[in-house]
């Protein structure tokens, strides 16, 4: 088997629409991609494929899927070798073998360093709500202008002045220590002592792309130049700080919507902006942009715009992380701001619209921006303009795509008035090099996994069946409707809150479920389960996943993603978008998401409750007419009748005639 950390790494890196890309010529529309089917004959387009969802979908067959599911369904491969073409896409070592005890246990701490931090998300959140927090953490908030929702929806907490707080808190509840140390939330001293990380600080956690918290940065308030301003979380087993950026999980949908990404700097960047209702930014968390980082974008988008202080810090820091960008074949454009100010302070300053006005009338292309840096340091001096030149040349090169690398060439060699065949031999001298590096790196690897394939033994190895077409089968069409309704907000709202209103039969003081806790417990008292094998299916295996504490976006990816073809095809036609503008009209009609999960899940619920009645009527009604019996006629009769009554109540609540 392939282990579950490198099943959740190759699906971190891939991307659908590189993947279907390999196959299709796509076409982009809107947010989404298109394409004419590969599993059957069309002469107009019906494949769609959706970078935010991760999803494709062909509305003239029916066919959907992800990445994962496409490459099956495409190349006839079952779920495991699918994987493994996937990782030799993405150049990720797969070793499969049997789960010993040792995975078992690695991938139990693997889950436990996640719940851990997601506990101690949750005590910073509350201790901002605590005198000391709100004197001093949320205070400081609201200086810094945020408001309370925003506050609430990224998470801000505060860590409390005592150096065992959390580790108090943690023992109580039940967590280990080895875990709090191991998920940086507390150090062991060598005396054996164990203190918390943070302490005295505000915070700000940090989401894996799919919202689990995955590690934080803690602010002292403190003017003492002695104390760190920032602390933050030691880079774990679920944290890699190359690989993160602060505030992807919350900015990712509007990226690739927007097909752009907007690159600033520091939390309080993200945060601003994001308030304002720029919601496609993210943060490299004040370090210097990797290609790790950069790839995660490229999940979205191939669009990027950096916007950097306007300082001379600032201005360097954005021509450092234009290589990185360009090398993976992506468009990068540069906005400075007035000199002094950061995003944070340029967001507070203005509104939404003249900030995007401002952005859309600064954007400058990569060379003009570094060329008119580079000659403005180089003066006249002829040695430093020869370099400039190599220096943008050499940048030229980062440039995958060859037409473009000759555009850019022309328009260069025009700029500083100088042969393009010159230019033109030092972008392809440059190019010659990264060719060899790469060759060299990738002839390391391939004799690493020589090495280690020639010290494996492999038994077993009988190639697997490839996977059939599993047919959308439901046994009951007249049920199916309200099951795959209930279904869909179990998949799409599952972990959302339902705040009734005190007035409403479903109002319990102190308590406010979770959409799936709700539909859980109203089927589990009228003892009902879905009819339909795929969607029942697909309903357990939610709530197998909900049960481990996992986030929705976590849940719907590992349904997405699950080896079970059903689950996948019901999952994927639930989740994919397919009336797009309608939903966003009736969304609009209504106050909001919140509304409408209080109006209609109740509705589906005794829908579905009223439907079941019907065919229970229906059943007693045709055994009326075979039953012979006086006595037993009389009994069904009666049941009828009772049965009568609960669909006429039902109808009432649900206002039919």
């Amino acid at each position: 088997m392939i282990p579950r950390e490198t099943v959740d790494k190759i699906l971190d890196a891939t991307r659908i629409v590189e993947v279907v890309g390999d196959f299709l010529p796509l076409k982009k529309r809107g947010a989404n991609y298109i394409a004419c089917c590969p599993f059957h004959n069309e002469k107009t387009p019906s494949f769609y494929v959706s970078p935010s969802k991760g999803i494709y979908k062909c509305f003239g067959c029916g066919k959907v899927g992800t990445a994962v599911g496409f490459v099956m369904e495409h190349e006839s491969l079952n779920y495991s070798e699918a994987l493994k073409y996937l990782a030799r896409k993405y150049h990720i070592e797969v070793h499969e073998e049997e789960e010993t005890a040792e995975d078992v246990a690695r991938r139990f701490k693997y889950e436990s360093l996640y719940l851990v931090s997601e506990f101690a998300g949750k005590f910073f959140q509350e201790s901002l709500a605590t005198e000391e927090g709100s004197a001093i953490g949320m205070a400081y908030f609201k200086s810094r202008g945020l408001e309370d929702e925003t506050i609430r929806k990224y998470g801000l907490g505060w860590a409390p002045v005592s150096r065992t707080a959390l580790l108090d808190a943690a023992r109580s509840a039940g967590y280990k220590e080895e875990y709090l140390v191991d998920a940086g939330l507390c150090s062991r001293y060598d005396d054996g002592k164990i203190v918390d990380r943070f302490f005295d600080r505000v915070m700000f956690p940090i989401h894996s792309p799919s919202g689990r918290i995955i590690a934080f940065g803690g602010r002292t308030l403190r003017t003492d130049k002695k104390v760190a301003k920032y602390v933050n979380s030691p880079e774990t087993e679920i944290y890699v700080k190359s690989r993160s950026l602060y505030g992807i999980y919350f900015a990712r949908n509007e990226i690739s919507r927007q097909d752009r990404c907007i690159l600033v700097e520091g939390y309080l960047d993200v945060l601003s902006m994001h308030q304002l209702g720029l919601t496609n930014v993210v943060a490299s968390s004040g370090t210097s942009l990797t290609q790790d980082q950069v790839r995660l974008i490229k999940k979205y988008t191939d669009n990027v715009t950096i916007i950097y202080d306007g300082d001379s810090a600032g201005i360097h820091a954005a021509v450092r992380g234009i290589g990185l960008v360009l090398k993976e074949g992506m468009n990068v454009k540069v906005v400075l701001l007035p000199d002094g100010q950061d995003p944070d302070d340029f967001a507070k300053a203005h509104t939404l619209d003249q900030v995007k006005e401002y952005i859309s009338a600064n954007e400058r292309d990569f060379i003009e921006f570094k060329t008119d840096l580079l000659l403005q340091e180089a003066g006249n001096d002829p040695l430093k303009k020869a370099n400039l030149i190599n220096d943008i040349a050499d940048t030229i090169a980062q440039i995958p795509d060859a037409v473009l690398r000759t555009m850019y060439v022309r328009s260069c060699a025009e700029r500083f008035s100088i042969e393009e065949g010159l230019l033109s031999a030092r972008v392809g001298k440059t190019r010659t090099s990264m060719i060899v590096e790469e060759k060299k790196r990738l002839d390391r690897e391939q004799r690493v996994e020589e090495a280690i394939a020639s010290s494996s033994q492999v038994e077993g190895n009988d190639v697997p069946e490839a996977v059939s077409d599993s047919p959308y089968v439901l046994e009951n069409p007249f049920l199916a409707p309200c099951e795959k309704e209930i279904l869909g907000f179990v998949l799409e709202y599952g972990c959302s809150q339902m705040e009734f209103d005190k007035d409403s039969e479903y109002y319990e003081e102190g308590h406010i479920p979770l959409v799936a806790d709700f539909i859980d417990a109203v089927l589990a008292d009228d003892g009902i389960e879905f009819v339909n094998t795929l969607y029942r299916k697909t309903y357990e295996a939610y709530f197998s996943y909900f049960g481990e504490g996992l986030s929705q976006t976590q849940i719907q990816g590992r349904l997405l993603n699950n080896d079970d073809p059903d689950i996948v095809a019901v999952s994927s036609d639930i989740l994919v978008e397919k009336y797009r503008i309608t939903v966003e009209s009736f969304e609009k009609s209504l106050t909001n998401i919140s509304t409408i999960l209080l109006v209609y899940i109740p509705k589906t619920l005794q829908a579905y409750q009223c439907k079941r009645v019907e065919i229970m009527i229906r059943e007693l009604t045709e055994s009326l007419s075979a039953e012979t019996d006086a006595h037993k006629q009389a009994e069904i009769i009666r049941k009828i009748g009772g049965l009568n009554k609960v669909r006429t109540h039902l109808n009432n609540m649900l206002g039919r005639v």
